[in-house]
Formats: C-alpha cells, structure tokens, sequence
C-alpha cells in the first residue's frame, strides 16, 4: 500500500515538474495565436531561465500588431536586462503613429536607460518643460525676471547619447540671459517678449539633444531690482572710502610733519638757551684774560638796559592799544 502511495506521489510531481519544464499550454496557445514556437524551444527558455510566458506573450502581442520579430530577438533582449513589454509596446505605437522606429533602434534606447515607450508618447504628444525663473539684466540696469514654457518633441534618432531636459533648459536660459543682456532698456523686453522667443529658436538650441524644440513661449515678465543703480552707489561708496583713507593718510602726514617741526623749534631753543648760558662765562673768560674792559662791560650793560626799556615801552604800548579796542574810545 505504501509502495503504491509513493508512485503516485512520484507521478504526480512527475507530471508538474514536466509541465513546469515543457509548458503544453503555453505552445497551444502560441499555436493557435499564429506564433511559431517549438516545444523545446519552451524547454530550453526554462533551462536558459527565460520566462517563456513573457516571451511568448510579447511575441503573440506583436504578431498580432504585425511586427517583424523573432522570438530570437526577445529572448536576447531580455537576457540583456531589458524590458520586452515596454520594447514592443513603444513599437506598436510608434507603428501607429507612422514613426519609423526599428526593434534595434527600440532596444538600444531601452537599454540606455531609458522609457522607450514615453519617448514614443512624447514624439506623437509633445511634451512642455515650465523653466525656471531666469534672470537676467538689459543694458540701462534693469533686472527682469522671465519664465518660458519650452514645447519639445522626442527625437527617436538621437535618444540613444542625445542630452536630456536639463541641457534644453539650460540652453534656454542661456539664450534668455542673452536675448536680455543685448536690449538697450527693459521697456523693449516688455513691449516685444517674441523677440526673446525668436533670437532662442534661431541659436538651434536642440542641437545634440534627444528633443526636438517646436516652440518657446514666455509665459511671464517680472520687473526685479536696478543693479545699474545700486552697482553706481556701491562705486560711490568704494570711490568714499578710497577717498577718506588717502584724506586720513594727509592728515597722519600732516600732524607727523607738525610734530617733526614742533621738535626742531625745541632743539633749536634748547641751543640758544644753552648759548645764552655761556655768554657770562664768555665774559668772564675775557675780562680775565684782558680781552674786555670794565667800560667796555659797562657801556655793553648800559646798551642792554636800554634794550630791555625800548621792549617794555613797546609792550606797553600794544597793551593800551588792545584796552582802547576793547573799551572802544
């Protein structure tokens, strides 16, 4: 009785892991879907761990579109990490949309990394890329503050090593700043905002990217500052500070050279204090020696008292002077 139970249990498993290995289903299906697939083929996927379900249901899908593929084809991409769903749905589409679109082309730009089949969503609805806010300043000073609204279309061609929004949005901005910075005065921008829209499209921004840019339009214009203005009054105030710190430096200069000359005076009065210390001794030494008489000494003394009323007189007199201007008579 054990011996039985074992064999059936045996067979059972038998049978699932052969379905399992060689998915009968699966071929009916293909068969009557119009796929030709072999049953080892099936087999085979399985050992090469290959979903032949995924293969198998792409390939149905496909035929059904009327796609030229080979289950061949499928199975490589996949072994290659890629994504067969997405693949043949980006080629259906894009066979609708009458885009010539190759299952090489398709894969390339799936395996790059990318949405294949948003691109082909892209190429038949184009896509708008809002850019941010850009700044930039005309030549009378004013800073304007622009927003675009970018229209682009996906390039099947170049999606595969084309640049992607970021490089279109940096173009954009680029050609703003320089539409701006070459207009005499903001009024222009204002009164004429194509002319930013036309001198963008004319630089062929899109060149190498995997966007095609079918219009560009400015969505907004927002006066900011006037940099003229406030670069004048920090050259003003650059230009004061030059101007007091060379002024600080006279001065220094000035006060410097005072105190040079205030110094001198005191060394020279210090000579001549010194000098009239020695004239007595002087004297002395001469009447010593006999180089200078007594009358001689005192006609020299009489002469100096004389000096000393003539200054007093004189001093006097400018005294009375100022008492008469101060009084007024």
């Amino acid at each position: 009785m054990q011996e039985t139970l074992i064999l059936a249990i045996s067979v059972i498993v038998a049978f699932f892991v052969f379905l399992y290995f060689v998915p009968v289903n699966l071929w009916i299906t293909a068969v009557f879907s119009g796929v030709r697939v072999g049953l080892f083929d099936l087999v085979f996927m399985r050992i090469r761990k290959v979903p032949p379900s995924l293969i198998v249901g792409s390939m149905i899908t496909a035929t059904k579109a009327g796609l030229n593929i080979t289950i061949s084809d499928l199975e490589t991409h996949y072994l290659a990490s890629g994504h067969v769903p997405s693949v043949i749905k980006a080629l259906i589409s894009a066979d609708k949309a009458n885009i010539e679109l190759t299952f090489k082309q398709a894969a390339a730009i799936d395996l790059a990394g990318r949405d294949v089949f948003e691109a082909v969503q892209i190429s038949v609805n184009p896509q708008v890329i809002n850019t941010p806010p850009v700044t930039a300043v005309s030549q009378d000073g004013i800073q304007l503050v622009v927003k675009a609204r970018v229209t682009v279309r996906a390039s099947i061609a170049q999606l595969v090593g084309g640049a992607g929004e970021e490089t279109i949005l940096a173009r954009v901005g680029e050609g703003i700043v320089t539409s701006i910075g070459s207009s005499a005065s903001h009024k222009e921008v204002l009164e004429n905002p194509d002319k930013i829209s036309k001198l963008v499209l004319s630089k062929g921004l899109d060149s190498g990217t995997a966007f095609e840019i079918l219009s560009i339009d400015i969505a907004d214009i927002d006066i900011g500052d006037n940099i003229g203005a406030k670069l004048q009054i920090e050259q003003a105030n650059a230009e004061l500070k030059v101007a007091e710190a060379r002024a600080e430096e006279r001065r220094a200069m000035a006060v410097a050279v005072e105190q040079e000359m205030k110094a001198k005076a005191q060394s020279a009065r210090a000579i001549v204090i010194e000098a009239e210390a020695m004239i007595p001794l002087a004297i002395a030494e001469a009447l010593r020696n006999g180089n200078l008489g007594l009358m001689d000494y005192y006609r020299m003394q009489n002469i100096q008292s004389d000096t000393d009323m003539r200054d007093s007189i004189a001093h006097g007199s400018k005294e009375v002077k100022k008492l008469d201007t101060g009084t007024g008579k």
